[in-house]
């Protein structure tokens, strides 16, 4: 006789606090899928398209754009998060290391919170999914440490998680000496001696920053299938309720890359103190961003830490603009 079976993620009545997932592929870094997640959201940062520059600073052959690394480790995380409405937070992201190309990441994602959600007439029940991911490498060395919130539909309409954690507790965002780390061996006077500024010592807190020119956003589900993100509304149109949905981290990959073009100086970025999705994100959108200095701080060795504000709006096809991401991040400039 044969078998049937449905292949799917949990709903959120499904998942208990404590669950932990290990079981998405690991994914080696190789120049290929650095090209390719490049020709989708862009990559100026230096060290990451100069292998003889990081060397130099870095002490290394090659580094792997930020954006890549969180882009596989969420994607790793999406095992949890294949029935997704949206993501509505992420907090506390921590670069512990940065990979060098050939490096393989590892994701084990462990459920810390759940709340169901009030009840409205004509809406499937849903509650909110707090996620604690950690991502390795080879030698179990930790590369990237945050908490991301996810919305999921229940099972059904009788369903009930029986939960109303309190996410406002969940994640904590990094310290200073923790952003601090992963570069406290690199030379930055090298990198400020061989790059045109504003560098640090030329910021002051206020100083902002409106890119000229848009990005569109395109291959979106490309980039998801790309870093093996399941979630089904970022393919399947009839799950994004009538359109599909951009991941969120392509969002914040072309976020990123017009940072770069305000400040074409920053040398990599080491964590987020919190990123929120305010507005949906569609293919072909034009999106835009304004970039603030909320902080800075100085390394004992020279340049220092730099926290950024980036908000971003989108342009869709009927012209009008709608804001769609608050992503607050810490740079390192020299």
């Amino acid at each position: 006789m044969s078998r049937a079976f449905t292949v799917r993620g949990p709903y959120a009545d499904e998942l208990e606090v404590g669950q932990v997932f290990d079981d998405a592929p690991p994914v080696t870094l190789t120049d290929g899928l650095t090209a390719a997640h490049r020709g989708v959201v862009g990559n100026r940062l230096r060290v990451c398209l100069d292998r003889s520059l990081a060397s130099l600073v870095a002490g290394s052959p090659g580094l792997v754009s930020p954006a890549l690394v969180w882009d596989v480790s969420i994607g790793q995380s999406t095992s949890v998060t294949q029935h997704v409405r949206a993501n509505l937070f992420y907090r506390g992201l921590c670069f512990r290391r940065f990979p060098q190309p050939g490096d393989t990441l590892t994701t084990i994602t462990t459920v810390e919170g759940i709340r169901e959600t009030s009840r409205k007439p004509g809406r499937t029940p849903s509650g909110l999914v707090a996620l604690h991911i950690v991502t390795s490498d080879q030698h179990d060395r930790p590369v990237l440490d945050y908490w991301r919130c996810a919305m999921l539909p229940l099972s059904s309409p009788e369903a009930t998680t029986g939960r109303q954690d309190d996410l406002d507790r969940i994640g904590q965002a990094p310290t200073r000496a923790e952003l601090a780390a992963p570069v406290v061996d690199w030379r930055l006077a090298t990198f400020r001696d061989r790059v045109a500024g504003p560098h640090f010592s030329d910021l002051e807190v206020g100083d902002c920053w409106t890119v000229d020119g848009r990005d569109v956003v395109s291959s979106a589900p490309e980039l998801a299938r790309l870093t093996g993100n399941l979630a089904a509304v970022h393919h399947d149109a009839v799950a994004g309720g009538g359109r599909r949905l951009v991941y969120g981290g392509h969002t914040i990959g072309l976020a990123l890359h017009q940072i770069t073009r305000a400040l074409p100086a920053v040398a990599t970025v080491t964590g987020w103190a919190g990123c929120d999705h305010v507005g949906p994100v569609h293919e072909d959108d034009a999106l835009g961003s304004t970039v603030t200095v909320t902080g800075l701080e100085p390394l004992a060795d020279g340049g220092g830490l730099v926290d950024l504000r980036s908000r971003v709006d989108a342009r869709g096809a009927d012209g009008e603009l709608r804001p769609v991401l608050d992503w607050q991040l810490t740079a390192v400039l020299a």
